[in-house]
């Protein structure tokens, strides 16, 4: 085996040919002589991945602001800051002293668009209601992961609708984001068009994709927090948004928030049940396999992957975000899942728990930066939603285009996302579509019985809203 290998047991270098100092407790826990690491190099590493990924404390409020709020005192960014922050910091605990993995997990991007602007917004869901659909997400997560069916549920969907279905969540985000920018305008006519390029705050936002570009083109860590901050500084000094009223504050408690999702399970019975199953479905579809290729994917780069093409510990990194979805949705805050930001960490040498742990230690600290953090504008978050659409782009590559079984039920995937604003219908058009091209090709039989079994499901809802929309 390489001398990479986490897998097997080596000695520590030691090139000055002096004894070996004994580990301390921290070395002796996250077993740092195994993987060829120090706590120097873990803090390291924990500080990059904390600081790719800190952009979601200031871009999930801002998306969960649109829906989740109090019609008598309206606004509850500060609470919801505090939800993301600790919903982080606890998933991420779990998978650092539990797993001892170096993943960092937070509120998902696109799942957070979907409760927004498909559940809420668009169904016309009570908040709290839908924070019990994560709720109950969570638990099924927690029991799924402990009798292992994750695995077999990963098995039965197409890789193909698993990267079309990321693409798609990644176009909606950037979509959202160049409307609520005024980049994109609706339209009686071609029902979209270019915004009005005279508004500043507009201008303002194309600066910032632009500066946020940069950053990314030249690989600066926390390209994303620094493309937001970039755009917020730039908003500020124009006078096109007020200055933040502070930057450091004591935290109030997020009593509006805590618990919602328990009180909305006693509402569950005033919505469709079709639908509070589909949303249930859906959020438990795309966090189940983003966290899976995110597991698998940063897994391979850090070497954590076996000869069999397993990772160790599987069933101890998917609870860490089975229980951070959990303890989120009491929180107040949408589905946490696994962050390929993680690799930023991976990549500055951090191998264990610890990298994990000094993730989650940031963002508990994080809260104290409210008031810094509520005065930037929500337009200053458009760059940072463009880059992660461009990023969550990438999945397309793995979709072999040349099998119409393929790209026809990818492609309408990712195209209905946008267009019906809604993940759910694009991913269930792409389940329907799937197993049938598939019956075309007369390889009906390679589909698994899962497929089948929710491409029939899809298909009786739709004809279930058709009946309704026609009565």
């Amino acid at each position: 085996m390489s001398h990479h290998d986490p897998n097997q047991e080596h000695s520590p270098a030691n090139p000055s040919g002096q004894p070996a100092k004994q580990p301390g407790v921290l070395a002796k826990f996250f077993n740092f002589d195994r993987y060829h690491t120090t706590i120097r190099i873990e803090l390291l590493a924990g500080f990059t991945t904390f600081m790719t990924m800190a952009y979601i404390l200031v871009v999930n409020p801002g998306i969960l602001s649109d829906a989740i709020f109090l019609q008598a005192s309206g606004d509850l960014f500060n609470e919801l800051v505090i939800a993301t922050a600790l919903s982080a910091a606890i998933a991420t605990l779990v998978m650092g002293l539990w797993a001892n993995y170096p993943l960092a997990l937070a509120p998902g991007m696109g799942l957070n668009a979907f409760f927004t602007y498909s559940v809420v917004l668009g169904l016309g869901i009570d908040w709290r209601i839908a924070l019990s659909a994560i709720l109950i997400e969570g638990l099924i997560f927690i029991a799924l992961t402990l009798s292992n069916v994750r695995h077999l549920i990963v098995k039965a969907i197409p890789d193909c609708l698993k990267r079309a279905t990321a693409a798609g969540i990644g176009l909606f985000i950037a979509y959202i984001a160049l409307s609520g920018a005024g980049i994109i305008a609706a339209d009686a006519v071609t029902k979209t068009k270019l915004g009005d390029l005279s508004q500043p705050s507009t201008l303002i936002a194309i600066a910032g994709i632009l500066i946020t570009s940069a950053f990314v083109a030249r690989r600066l860590t926390g390209a994303l927090l620094w493309g937001i901050l970039a755009t917020a500084v730039l908003a500020w000094i124009l006078g096109v948004s007020p200055l933040p009223q502070g930057i450091i504050g004591v935290p109030e408690l997020p009593v509006d928030l805590v618990g919602s999702a328990i009180a909305g399970l006693a509402k569950i019975n005033q919505v469709n049940s079709w639908d509070f199953l589909a949303v249930v479905f859906v959020f438990l579809f795309v966090d189940l396999f983003d966290t899976v290729g995110t597991l698998t994917g940063v897994g391979m780069q850090a070497g954590y992957i076996n000869e069999q093409g397993e990772l160790p510990r599987a069933n101890q990194a998917l609870m860490a975000d089975a229980v951070g979805t959990t303890v989120g949705a009491v929180l107040g805050t949408s589905t946490v899942t696994t962050y390929i930001e993680s690799a930023s960490g991976i990549a500055e040498g951090g191998r264990t728990g610890f990298t994990a742990v000094v993730v989650a230690v940031l963002f508990m600290g994080s809260i104290f930066f409210i008031p810094l953090l509520s005065g930037i504008p929500a337009f200053a978050t458009t760059p940072a939603l463009v880059i992660v659409g461009v990023l969550m782009a990438g999945n397309l590559r793995g979709i072999h285009w040349d099998d119409p079984a393929e790209s026809i039920p990818s492609f309408l995937t990712i195209l209905m996302m946008p267009l019906t604003y809604s993940i759910a219908e694009g991913l269930a058009i792409g389940l329907i579509t799937y197993p049938l091209i598939k019956g075309f090709q007369g390889k009906g039989n390679e589909v698994a019985i899962a497929v089948w079994v929710l491409a029939g499901i899809f298909v009786l809802r739709f004809i279930v809203m058709a009946m309704n929309s026609g009565g």
